[in-house]
């Protein structure tokens, strides 16, 4: 593990810089800006997904680049840095860290998750393993990762359905594991993120309430168009 790493990240704000190919914002020069105002905001690490946005990232900010691939195949659902192909790309772009989905699904063209590990180990990158439970947790810790992320808690469908961020897998983890425990999932608001922390997680990663401008105006515009419904059912005369 690296100590030093873990040292600049311990208790800090990890910024998910990430847009997809269907989103406004998708661009490594985008998100190399989205890099710089979220280090300038306070961010201790950022993530970022593909190799282009790693390498455009580490040119505009110190900080360290969590790096991931989120790709699809069609005999698989994962699809966040499922095989060894994506691994490649990163180390070349210069991650300092690898996020995959450490999930035990079955993985595309036959890649396992023990294998990937290995070879991840045996290049000599860090790596967070993506979990959503705390059985995921802890079979990923026995293969030696650097540290786990409850990133995809909800977003499997065994995992708590819930709107929420998963607290009680940070609190579990945390005490089951004796590696870092990075919180991540459906935070939105800077009082679940401290609320995170007093869990017991290392650290805290955010994305979508930050750097995802449209799912931010769409969760205001929501509450807008709820209010000006009520307001307009008040005003409306009864028999």
């Amino acid at each position: 593990m690296n100590d030093s790493l873990f040292e600049q990240i311990r208790a800090g704000l990890i910024v998910s810089c990430q847009a997809l190919e269907d989103e406004p914002l998708h661009g490594a020069s985008v998100m190399a800006k989205m890099a710089q105002a979220a280090a300038v905001g306070g961010a201790v690490a950022i993530r970022a997904n593909g190799a282009d946005d790693v390498r455009a990232i580490r040119q505009a900010v110190l900080l360290p680049v969590i790096g991931l691939v989120k790709r699809d195949y069609p005999d698989s659902d994962i699809y966040i840095t499922p095989t060894r192909r994506e691994v490649d790309e990163l180390i070349e772009a210069g991650a300092s860290m690898i996020a995959f989905d450490a999930t035990r699904r079955p993985r595309p063209s036959g890649e396992t998750l023990e294998r990937l590990v290995m070879y991840m180990r045996s290049r000599g990158v860090m790596t967070m393993a993506d979990v959503s439970t705390l059985e995921e947790a802890v079979y990923a810790a026995s293969l030696g990762v650097d540290c786990v992320s409850t990133t995809l808690s909800g977003y499997t469908p065994y995992s708590p359905q819930s709107p929420e961020p998963d607290f009680p897998f940070i609190r579990e983890a945390v005490r089951a594991l004796s590696l870092p425990v990075i919180a991540e999932g459906k935070i939105w608001e800077p009082s679940q993120a401290a609320q995170a922390l007093e869990a017991g997680a290392y650290a805290v990663v955010v994305g979508s309430a930050i750097t995802r401008p449209q799912l931010i105006t769409e969760r205001y515009a929501s509450e807008v168009r709820k209010a000006a419904a009520a307001a307009q059912a008040g005003q409306t005369p009864r028999g």
